[in-house]
């Protein structure tokens, strides 16, 4: 299964944050669309950065109720790995797996077009073991 097959079931709709606004914009907009995380772009096409609740919740821990103010580029993620919606969904669970990161960008010439989450991937695992599986209760019962 490709990136791609993903995003046709799930659609390309990403949330996005400017760098320069509020945490506390940031955890509105996670509450508001009820996801983890946010790519973090100037101008919604382009990935500056990514931030999450996780981001959010390692700084608090260390700069308190103060980091409500202070701007998304200071909590993100700058360095993001990317897939592209040719990529192997398998290659990707692996790559998800191996850094610890749980939502992915989907680049198409250098513009984003989607994200996928760890939920997004084991979805999709699930659903080919099913197909799998009712594949070979037909074979058996013929």
């Amino acid at each position: 299964m490709r990136i791609s097959e993903i995003l046709r079931s799930k659609g390309g709709e990403v949330a996005t944050i400017e760098p320069d606004a509020k945490v506390r914009q940031l955890l509105a907009l996670l509450a508001e669309h009820n996801i983890g995380a946010v790519v973090v772009s100037s101008n919604g096409t382009t990935i500056e950065g990514i931030a999450s609740e996780r981001d959010v919740v390692r700084r608090l821990n260390d700069r308190g109720a103060g980091l409500l103010d202070a701007p998304v580029s200071s909590i993100m993620t700058a360095t993001v790995r990317t897939c592209a919606p040719g990529d192997k969904v398998e290659d990707l669970r692996a790559i998800m797996t191996e850094h610890r990161i749980r939502h992915v960008p989907v680049v198409r010439d250098d513009e984003l077009i989607g994200i996928v989450s760890i939920g997004d991937v084991v979805k999709s695992a699930i659903s080919e073991l099913e197909t799998e599986r009712e594949q070979l209760v037909d074979y058996i019962s013929r």
